[in-house]
């Protein structure tokens, strides 16, 4: 039986033709000035799952790496402030062994004396050094001042808090950042606690007691090899977070790349792409008007 063709079949299969051809130019053309192939979930479904979990890793990564960062800040920051710590301590022994020679006159011990106290506020104030409005030296408690340079007396009974901060670094992991006071300068009231060595020194001075200060070298020795083992220990956490934080870098880079492939378009490829189907559809266009240009006029002739 055969099929009877009317004007307006033709007139909605043209229509319907020249949507289907104006959608895909349009697609093609978002896609290029967005330059993305996915741009609503219904353009890939799977991609678009893909996508957002690639989103929240990288989210994820972002945020271990500014862990990392205030992680080394933390640590560079205690690296120096032992430093000059054990600067100041052996400075300290240099003026032991100077002031237990028995020939030093009495004003000599006395000018010996008040550099001990001199040296003895800038371990106090080293021990109060802070980070990010955070003293370095004193575990979770950071928000607390742990030495009172105002009240030097104080300073050798000072217990500050052992606890651990830490930061996570990675999925799972997370690295202890800070030491303690008493780990470092001496537990409290200790015998090579560094401001009982001086306080003892110091009234050994006073005294002229040449034997009681050259006692205290062997403290000093004690606690300077102590505060060199923990600032080697700090040295070797910061080590581990710089591996961290390359391996950061190295999974960054990698699922930026994912991504990059889920979700970024092929501007060269697109580019032909949509010529082409600006072509088709100028075609169409051309072709629709020559199908729907004849009327009833045109008959009549």
């Amino acid at each position: 039986m055969s099929l009877r063709i009317t004007s307006n079949m033709m007139n909605t299969q043209l229509l319907h033709n020249l949507n289907r051809n104006l959608s895909s130019m349009s697609e093609q053309q978002n896609q290029l000035s967005t330059g993305r192939k996915i741009n609503k979930p219904s353009d890939d479904p799977v991609g678009v799952t893909y996508a957002l979990r690639y989103r929240s890793e990288l989210s994820a990564n972002d945020q271990y790496q500014r862990n990392v960062d205030a992680a080394l800040g933390w640590l560079d920051t205690t690296d120096s402030v032992m430093s000059s710590a054990e600067a100041v301590m052996k400075r300290l022994k240099e003026l032991t062994v100077q002031a237990s020679n028995g020939t030093n006159p009495q004003t000599a011990l006395d000018s010996v004396e008040s550099e001990l106290q001199e040296l003895k506020q800038q371990l106090g104030q080293l021990g109060n050094t802070q980070y990010n409005g955070k003293y370095i030296f004193n575990g979770q408690t950071y928000d607390i001042k742990p030495y009172d340079t105002t009240n030097p007396d104080t300073m050798k009974s000072v217990q500050t808090d052992g606890a651990p901060v830490e930061y996570t670094v990675g999925q799972g992991v997370t690295f202890q950042i800070n030491t303690s006071g008493n780990e470092f300068f001496g537990e409290k009231d200790g015998e090579d606690n560094v401001f009982n060595i001086i306080d003892k020194i110091s009234a050994a001075l006073k005294q002229g007691q040449y034997d009681a200060v050259s006692k205290e070298t062997e403290n000093i020795d004690s606690r300077l090899n102590k505060m060199l083992s923990v600032h080697a220990e700090v040295g070797a956490r910061t080590n581990r977070v710089e591996l961290m934080q390359s391996r950061l870098g190295d999974e960054e880079y990698g699922l930026t790349q994912l991504q990059s492939k889920t979700e970024d378009a092929d501007m060269a490829k697109l580019m032909i792409q949509s010529n082409i189907a600006t072509n088709i559809y100028q075609a169409s266009l051309s072709a629709g008007a020559k199908i729907i240009s004849p009327t009833l006029v045109d008959f009549i002739r």
